[in-house]
């Protein structure tokens, strides 16, 4: 590094600001395709009856966040334009485009970006409350001060990008150590692959791995969340010393945090999440030689930065430092709050998942029946989620790092004590087969015809041993069957 420029991490610059990019046009994609069904005019949360709600006072507004749809009247066409606009923009970043001009030409696209999606968070609300909704529109806040191709990164950005992940994992780390001594006693992931949102292909096989490995899992986890997060500060000394190993001790520090993630990608799907991580994770790679160091000679330069980007990256840096307080303070708190943002822009967030770790995976399955009287003997039909379990033979798919909001919502209903606010509604729509809701799902049962009665029925799934596969060619088993909800039929 030479000083305000991190002339070794130019391939740094280019996995962060392209991986983020890509990672915005899946995230815009999602929503173009889900968005309307669930919080649409016709959604299951319509966005239109919470922004009247918010019109009523400032309170309620300030409650809601920002977003552009308290400029513009929300409609649906709107949404799938602004989804669009994210998609364009963001595949524009993605081949470089507009890297190739100015560094404030990246900035505004990023920032666009960041505008845009921070517009549909609050409209989302449970379906966009994840802690990777708010990661990625940090991340694109962030890359936005990277600069373009024409000068070095700006150190003081690249620093930033470590502590985002930092924060991450880190936080991660201290809210599993704080939370179920399922995770003290290295037993977390002798259940957690089976009991996961939303197993992959080779979780069945992840969870079936002996008893010795779960707990090395659990150690590598640790190693991971609570050691490597600081080792990728390390490369700041270089500022000061031509060695090369703090480069190769942050690099090392990234690499733990990459192969983790590696992991868990192949094991489960967690939308984007793991790949995020992997990304920003990258910013702490630095090849000696990598950028062409800018001369410093030319006028209006500080260590090749033009001296305008100078002055915006180190303000956004001082912006940085302001708010880190809070989370800092979180992140020693006994009472850590988890994907919690401390300010409507979702800037300085504190992050982590999985504090405890459930020991049983009850899965809510919804069925229908066309028949007059919804006794159990009536002639039920099970509606097919995409990626969430149902028919005991199927594979579970990878998706990630697509995102399933409907699919993941159904894995929290059995955590209530009532059902969320969403599925009655959600169950309405089946009962009007309605268009938009049936394609959220793999399969309608009825073809399009409406059923007379629809209800929701909870068992217990494992995962079936080697065995049972063998004999049944099944990968679940389920049984400890109970009702949920219903029957419910339409009236009138």
């Amino acid at each position: 590094m030479d000083g305000f420029a991190a002339v070794e991490f130019e391939l740094a610059r280019q996995v962060l600001q392209r991986g983020v990019a890509a990672l915005f046009v899946i995230a815009f994609a999602t929503n173009l395709v889900q968005f309307p069904a669930l919080n649409g005019e016709r959604g299951l949360l319509p966005a239109t009856e919470l922004l009247e709600w918010a019109r009523g006072s400032k309170r309620r507004g300030r409650m809601l966040g920002p977003t552009l749809f308290r400029v513009v009247r929300y409609t649906d066409r709107r949404l799938r334009a602004l989804c669009a606009g994210g998609i364009l923009l963001g595949a524009l970043l993605v081949v470089g485009v507009p890297q190739l001009g100015p560094p404030w030409a990246p900035m505004l696209a990023f920032l666009a970006l960041w505008i845009g999606y921070l517009s549909l968070l609050p409209l989302g609300r449970t379906f966009l409350g994840f802690g990777w909704e708010m990661l990625l529109c940090e991340a694109g806040f962030v890359v936005a001060f990277l600069g373009s191709d024409d000068q070095p990164p700006p150190t003081a950005t690249i620093v930033l990008c470590w502590w985002l992940v930092f924060r991450l994992e880190f936080g991660a780390g201290m809210i599993k150590v704080r939370g179920g001594r399922e995770w003290r006693d290295f037993t977390a992931l002798t259940f957690h692959h089976e009991t996961q949102p939303m197993p992959g292909p080779l979780s069945r096989q992840a969870h079936l791995l002996p008893r010795w490995f779960h707990r090395a899992e659990v150690a590598g986890n640790h190693l991971a969340q609570l050691v490597a997060p600081w080792l990728l500060f390390v490369p700041i000394v270089s500022i000061w010393t031509p060695a090369p190993w703090p480069l190769v001790v942050g690099a090392a520090g990234a690499a733990v945090v990459i192969g983790t993630q590696g992991w868990l990608i192949l094991t489960g799907n967690y939308a984007w999440l793991n790949w995020a991580t992997v990304v920003l994770a990258c910013s702490a790679i630095g090849v000696p030689g990598s950028a062409p160091r800018a001369a410093t000679d030319l006028p209006a330069t500080i260590d090749g930065l033009p001296l305008y980007w100078f002055v915006v990256t180190g303000a956004v840096a001082l912006l940085y430092a302001a708010l880190a307080v809070r989370p800092i303070a979180n992140l020693a708190s006994p009472d850590q709050l988890m994907n919690a943002s401390f300010n409507r822009f979702q800037l300085g967030n504190a992050y982590g998942a999985f504090g405890t770790v459930t020991r049983e995976r009850i899965e809510i399955v919804v069925e229908g029946t066309l028949d007059d009287d919804p006794v159990d003997e009536a002639s039920w039909r099970e509606y097919a989620f995409r990626g969430k379990p149902g028919d005991l033979a199927r594979l579970p798919p990878l998706v990630a790092p697509w995102h399933l909001r409907l699919d993941w919502l159904m894995w929290f209903l059995p955590l209530g004590r009532s059902p969320e606010q969403w599925f009655e509604p959600f169950l309405l729509r089946l009962l009007e087969a309605d268009p938009a809701t049936l394609r959220l799902l793999a399969a309608d049962p009825f073809e399009g015809e409406r059923p007379r009665w629809v209800r929701a029925v909870a068992y217990r799934y494992r995962f079936a041993d080697r065995a049972t596969f063998r004999r049944e060619r099944v990968r679940w088993v389920r049984d400890r069957r109970r009702p949920y909800l219903g029957p419910v039929g339409l009236r009138g």
